[in-house]
């Protein structure tokens, strides 16, 4: 039988022999690395103690995009630092003001084939041009660009045969919110979905941009399409037709599922509060209120989703109580938009136009109203991430956004335009790009590099390492969750908050400051301690702080219904111990400041299910550790960093 596109593009990365059968571990070479500001101090901190003079990857970049807003001294420093670090181990960077790291990444330095590694959940942003790209931790990218192979479990690969095309007033987003319905927030755990057929012929590289880059939020390793004409014209267009190398499936590829999805019948959705799998069509959502809408982000803020969000606004206003903001996602797809005229439309109608940064979707700026209700085309809804938990996020596309933001209450495009509808069929990608890299710092010559002076501002604090684990362990339980707790729950957002992440022992300090704000305090007089989670615990954002934070404050081990794919690997990369319930059930036997007991702790994880005594309460429970030998060894050596420098010392000596 053939391959399908994902399988192609492993078979040529394979670091080891291997099947590549589901389920099994695998292990790869990287081509390419991508880091974002406010997570990539850690992961710069880490590739310093690895000893190596220069990265191994054939093209690593550092983007300053995400904290713009610079409340003190903090964020400047930060970027100070990475630009300096960069500068000294062979990093591009993309500065500030250039553009947001996924839409830059392919643009300007992605292609049909590659894989990548990148420090935030949405890299798969990258599937739209035929790359494999890969959302990981910072620890994870650290390695990386050591050159050591990166492990990962092997997903299934599912088949979207996507047939017919998008009416007008339906968006790409539409088919990701459809997926999301379908599948849930954690459907897609383990697995690829490689979108096909001739629907996925019809969209452009920018629609299928914002399916695989918000693929993410079905908990999905990551997503691809073909690279097919579409993605030609695309790097035609950002004059780098060279790096075109056309990936398609095989006519009798297997695949270990299919869906079908017809883009024809699709109708504007929306994601309600507080999941991004709440959806509902647009239509169906009680009329309320609405005080914010926000255009942008890195899932639908393309030259096409900003045109036709203008196109909705042109000769019409903003709702006099709604505050409405535009972040565009890069300097290139801006100057287009000043061009085309699109930019007067949305200042015209009273838009405001924000930096060329995430911004709001991390809640680094534009947060709701108490108890407010903000419509936004970003990827994520949960409570807190727009930084005020009494807030009501609902997601939709660009052009429902624009007509929510005119009447004051939930609408369509079609709601506005009627039957003018079809004058945004007319919008188009562009067939030329103003390229412009003068914002990208290239690589210095390793020798030149070599005397580059790091500089640290005084918030950048080294990196925490752990302790290997010992035989006996005895801890009460800090915390105990809720199903679906995110990583925003653990390591807040907000411009505030993220300029503490260089910082652990200051950031610590807010683990879980929205959730339990007493979590800190308690922890660290615990000393050691065990959290306890529901389903799907760690879902969200990459950020690895929501692992390192908890390890700072002593925390060994989480046992819990199921971790998130991410979050799992940044608990054993930092030396937490993460476990599920062999019975579930057990969960609800437990409560916070229980005490509990493991006797032969290292020698039961070899086993991969460890008994657990709850001393509190008299009674015994099972465990287990969905581990590779690979994951197993990392945990057992004290974390990625401890097994990392023994690795690269192995290979120095052989």
């Amino acid at each position: 039988m053939g391959m399908n596109i994902t399988k192609k593009i492993l078979s040529t990365h394979l670091a080891a022999p291997s099947d590549m059968k589901p389920g099994e571990e695998i292990l790869l070479k990287v081509d390419q690395t991508l880091t974002h500001d406010i997570n990539a101090v850690m992961t710069y901190l880490a590739f310093e103690q690895v000893g190596l003079d220069r990265i191994r990857t054939e093209c690593s970049v550092s983007y300053l995009d995400h904290n713009l807003l610079y409340l003190d001294n903090k964020t400047p420093d930060d970027h100070i630092y990475l630009q300096s670090v960069a500068k000294r181990y062979g990093v591009h960077v993309s500065r500030p003001g250039n553009g947001i790291c996924h839409a830059v990444q392919v643009a300007r330095f992605g292609a049909p084939g590659k894989l990548l590694m990148g420090g935030d959940s949405h890299t798969p942003h990258g599937g739209s041009i035929g790359m494999l790209c890969i959302g990981v931790g910072g620890m994870d990218v650290a390695t990386a660009m050591t050159g050591v192979p990166m492990r990962l479990k092997m997903p299934q690969i599912i088949k979207v045969n996507l047939t017919g095309k998008l009416q007008p007033g339906c968006n790409a987003k539409e088919v990701i919110l459809e997926m999301l319905r379908r599948v849930g927030i954690k459907g897609g755990l383990g697995k690829v979905f490689e979108y096909v057929g001739s629907g996925a012929a019809t969209l452009s590289v920018s629609e299928r941009a914002s399916i695989t880059n918000m693929g993410a939020e079905m908990g999905a390793t990551t997503s691809i399409f073909p690279a097919d004409e579409r993605v030609r014209e695309f790097l035609r267009a950002e004059k780098r037709e060279e790096d075109f190398t056309e990936i398609l499936p095989d006519e009798d590829a297997e695949y270990d599922g299919e869906m079908e999805l017809n883009l024809s019948e699709l109708v504007p959705l929306c994601a309600c509060p507080h999941q991004p799998d709440n959806v509902i069509p647009l239509k169906d959502v009680e009329k309320k209120k609405v005080q914010q809408v926000f255009i942008g982000s890195c899932t639908n803020s393309s030259y096409s989703d900003i045109a036709k969000a203008a196109l909705v606004f042109k000769d019409r206003h903003v709702n006099e109580d709604v505050s409405c903001t535009c972040a565009i996602s890069s300097k290139q797809i801006y100057k287009l938009l000043m061009r085309d005229g699109y930019i007067d439309m949305l200042l015209d109608a009273g838009v405001r136009l924000l930096e060329i940064a995430c911004g709001p979707c991390c809640a680094i700026g534009q947060s709701p109203a108490t108890k407010g209700v903000a419509v936004r085309t970003s990827n994520r809804n949960f409570k807190g991430r727009a930084g005020n938990p009494t807030a009501e996020i609902y997601l939709v596309s660009p052009e429902s956004a624009a007509a929510t933001a005119i009447t004051g209450t939930f609408a369509s495009a079609e709601d506005i335009l009627g039957s003018d509808l079809s004058v945004l069929a007319e919008v188009k990608e562009p067939t030329e790009f103003p390229v412009d890299d003068a914002m990208i710092i290239e690589p210095l010559p390793e020798e030149e590099a070599k005397k580059v002076e790091i500089v640290r501002g005084p918030n950048i604090q080294p990196l925490p390492i752990p302790d290997a684990p010992e035989q006996y362990l005895k801890a009460q339980i800090s915390l105990k969750t809720v199903d679906n707790i995110t990583t925003d729950d653990i390591t807040p957002a907000s411009a505030e908050f993220s300029s503490m992440r260089s910082n652990i022992p200051l950031m610590s300090q807010y683990c879980y400051h929205r959730y339990d704000p007493e979590f800190a305090a308690r922890a660290k007089a615990m000393g050691k301690s065990i959290i306890i989670g529901g389903e799907n615990y760690g879902q969200g954002s990459s950020r690895e702080h929501a692992a390192i934070n908890p390890m700072y404050l002593g925390v060994k081990m989480v046992v819990a219904k199921s971790i998130a794919r991410i979050h799992k690997g940044n608990l054993i990369n930092h030396g937490i111990i993460p476990m599920v319930f062999a019975d579930p059930a057990d969960y609800d036997k437990l409560d916070m400041l229980d005490e509990l007991e493991v006797n032969g702790l290292l020698d039961q994880m070899k086993t991969r299910e460890v008994e657990i005594k709850d001393l509190t309460k008299d009674i015994s429970f099972k465990a287990k550790l969905e581990l590779s030998d690979n994951e197993l060894e990392v945990i057992l050596s004290g974390g990625q960093l401890r097994h990392l420098q023994k690795q690269l010392k192995e290979m120095e000596e052989k």
